[in-house]
């Protein structure tokens, strides 16, 4: 394939897909505003530490600055930065994206809502994702969700199969399963109900994922976070959909049901040394992307008309724990509604 192919920020998630799409043989550069971890790249490679394998891949690497000098153009440019760097950095590629170029993101959140308005509709592709990992030295990735376990979902934002979905799908497969999906936004609707369940709900108490299911207290009041964000996704419309690679015979039976066996399932793809993105953070002591998962369902849910105390609680936690006004810690359990 002659396709010029663009990874745009480079932590965990960009990192693995970077060095799996460079090791297939694509022609992938990885672009990156942290320095150290550029020109760690630049000098070294990528360093990926599975639980059953390690890789050690060259890749080619640029400093944001350093496209405005070489001019390149892309066909295809997985975007895989936080949330809240996407406008400017969706602004940032737009003159390196070709004509008919497409832009998929491999993001955490609803960031195809706010993509398609700086690059158009047309030219932007949704995604779900299930890939752990973290990066807290330059160069150096801990990939705790190896090939056979990470999962992807693709979709096109019309819902119709195209050509360009199953090549992107192809070139993904590299990195993971990948299913193509007809109800890309159910998809992500419901991994952002997953996603407020833990990923931003067990940094509230400083714990992994598998530390938080073995605490039954914390556990209900998650299946009640869980509750609220699947409300406000129904009532808003969405029809939720089978992710992490599960079937649509998974999600038969009661809300309550569908919650627990999704919060099981991820956690246990994931691993038991796996932490989320919220908690790697908090412990970066950098922003977190809160307001991009449980508070965006607090947003919506005043659109939608539903109450969300349970995720109201846990993004004011968090915001807390950001500025420094409170630790992650178990003893938080006392902040939340008692019904």
């Amino acid at each position: 394939m002659d396709k010029k192919i663009a990874v745009l920020g480079t932590g965990a998630i960009g990192s693995s897909v970077g060095a799996d799409f460079t090791k297939a043989g694509y022609d992938v550069v990885l672009i990156d505003q942290w320095p150290a971890h550029v020109e760690a790249m630049k000098s070294n490679g990528l360093h990926i530490k599975m639980p059953d394998e390690e890789l050690h891949v060259r890749v080619r690497a640029y400093h944001l600055c350093e496209l405005c000098s070489i001019h390149p153009c892309f066909d295809i440019v997985f975007l895989t930065a936080k949330s809240y760097d996407t406008l400017w950095l969706t602004q940032f590629i737009k003159p390196y994206l070709k004509e008919n170029g497409v832009l998929v993101s491999l993001q955490n959140s609803m960031n195809d809502e706010w993509i398609p308005p700086i690059i158009g509709y047309q030219r932007d592709i949704g995604s779900v994702l299930e890939l752990s990992g973290e990066v807290f030295e330059p160069g150096l990735v801990k990939r705790n969700t190896n090939q056979k376990k990470t999962w992807f979902a693709l979709g096109e934002l019309h819902g119709r199969i195209t050509p360009r979905l199953k090549e992107i799908a192809e070139i993904l497969g590299h990195a993971g399963r990948v299913d193509i999906t007809t109800n890309i936004w159910g998809a992500k609707m419901s991994k952002l109900v997953v996603n407020s369940m833990i990923s931003a709900f067990s940094p509230v108490f400083g714990l992994r994922s598998s530390e938080l299911i073995r605490r039954p207290e914390l556990v209900e009041i998650s299946m009640k976070v869980g509750r609220e964000s699947l409300e406000v996704g129904t009532t808003l419309g969405y029809n939720m959909e089978p992710i992490f690679g599960m079937s649509a015979e998974d999600l038969k039976g009661s809300p309550d049901d569908v919650l627990k066996k999704s919060l099981l399932t991820l956690v246990s793809n994931t691993g038991r040394e796996a932490r989320s993105m919220i908690f790697q953070d908090i412990l970066k002591k950098r922003r977190t992307e809160i307001d991009y998962i449980s508070g965006l369902i607090v947003r919506k849910g005043r659109e939608a008309g539903v109450p969300t105390p349970f995720n109201e609680t846990v993004t004011s936690v968090i915001k807390e724990i950001e500025l420094g006004k409170a630790e992650p810690d178990v003893s938080n359990v006392s902040r939340f509604p008692t019904k």
